[in-house]
């Protein structure tokens, strides 16, 4: 489907999904004072067009850094929301009726109607009224708290290759800080003494530091050099760090972009990270290794680029344990399983799309539609990929079902 097809079919969505939310109001409302459903019909309408506004003119004047402008896009998100699962039922009750008129009309022409169809139409609409509040009040909570709202998963491993010295090794994984989204120091402040209280061997960072210039960062280098690891932190680049969503022709063009890479790169240093670039790096203990892998981002998907060079990085890892610190999750079928001696592979990008719903027994997201591997962990044979939802926000600023995570491994010899 092209854009243009898409953009005329989402735009007749959206103007079907208003015409119902006002009929839904006015029919739930219809056993009130004719001027209680003018007051409210009023209101609707002037509620509606002006979060309509707010959220246009917050999508035309966004800005790389946070802003409060991104609260009245989250704002208009959750309203469309609300009204496409208003419209749902509405329009399925509308289908009901056709077919029973026609049946009635083609069928039974001296038959008599059926049901009373107003007070049914008055219970669906409170009824779809109540189911609309719900998306709607979950991306408000999103908003205000979910999109900050720090959790620690853990999960323990078990390999027979690990070597004996590492078992009970412990790794922490974060991924996609977006720091550009944040407006304060304090919520990175609190993610970083939660994840200094896990008390872990070593620190892995998968992609995603920025959402687009290298300076977004710099003022919370001083946050996130106080994450405490006992062997060196590690990272690599995500999709969002080569800032490719830029229009670069009237900033400077190729030349500023490219020291925009070099200066993102030289904050990793700040920070206390070594940033790996198709490399390996080794762990030694009792005369054993495990290595470390890390390579650029590199995604199966259309649009987006392969960066990195993971032969390059595979050949310069000597060990019989090797862990992959690779941003896209789609590496994994794309690429990496041409290399079966990696046992672990270490992704973030999804971030769960930061919305879904995500109970142990149940996930569902709509970014699995687009990735095959998106949120936890998954097996092939020995090797395990596990891709972490990511500490930050982009786009949408909250999170709701799938929270930032501070992922915390513990490798067991089997």
């Amino acid at each position: 489907m092209s854009r243009s097809v898409s953009g005329i079919f989402f735009l007749l969505l959206i103007l079907v999904a208003e015409w119902y939310g006002f009929q839904a109001v006015r029919t739930a409302l219809q056993s009130a004072t004719p001027l209680t459903r003018k007051v409210a019909g009023t209101a609707y309408w002037l509620l509606t067009l002006g979060i309509w506004g707010l959220g246009f003119w917050a999508l035309l004047n966004r800005t790389q850094h946070a802003s409060f402008r991104s609260y009245f896009g989250g704002l208009l998100l959750a309203m469309i929301a609300a009204k496409i699962v208003i419209l749902l039922p509405l329009l399925l009750e509308d289908v009901v009726r056709l077919a029973r008129w026609a049946y009635q009309t083609v069928a039974r022409p001296n038959g008599a109607p059926s049901g009373p169809a107003i007070s049914r139409s008055e219970f669906i609409s409170k009824l779809a009224l109540v189911l609309g509040a719900i998306p709607f009040a979950s991306l408000i909570w999103g908003m205000v708290k979910g999109g900050t709202d720090y959790t620690v998963k853990r999960v323990v491993l078990r390999f027979p290759n690990l070597p004996a010295s590492f078992d009970g090794f412990t790794l922490l994984q974060i991924s996609d800080l977006h720091t550009g989204s944040f407006q304060s120091k304090e919520p990175l402040q609190r993610a970083v003494a939660l994840i200094n209280k896990q008390n872990v061997d070593q620190v892995f960072m998968t992609g995603d530091l920025v959402n687009n210039y290298a300076h977004e960062v710099e003022e919370h280098i001083d946050t996130l050099a106080g994450i405490q690891s006992k062997l060196p932190i590690l990272s690599v680049l995500g999709n969002h760090d080569y800032a490719d969503y830029i229009n670069w022709a009237d900033q400077g063009g190729l030349a500023a972009k490219q020291a925009n890479l070099a200066r993102l790169k030289q904050n990793h240093a700040k920070i206390g990270w070594k940033l790996m670039l198709d490399e390996s790096h080794h762990i030694e203990r009792n005369g054993e290794k495990i290595a470390v892998i890390g390579v650029q981002n590199w995604g199966a998907r259309m649009g987006f680029p392969k960066y990195g060079n993971l032969p390059k990085a595979h050949a310069e890892a000597d060990a019989p344990f090797k862990i992959l610190l690779s941003h896209d999750p789609s590496h994994w079928d794309g690429e990496v399983h041409q290399y079966e001696d990696i046992d672990l592979t270490l992704s973030g990008h999804t971030h769960g799309m930061q919305f879904g719903v995500n109970l142990p027994f149940f996930k569902w997201s709509p970014v699995q539609y687009a990735y095959k591997q998106w949120a936890g962990l998954y097996q092939r044979g020995k090797q395990y990929l596990y891709v972490n939802a990511g500490l930050g926000f982009i786009g949408y600023p909250g999170r709701v079902g799938f929270l930032p995570e501070i992922t915390v491994f513990e490798l067991r010899r089997a």
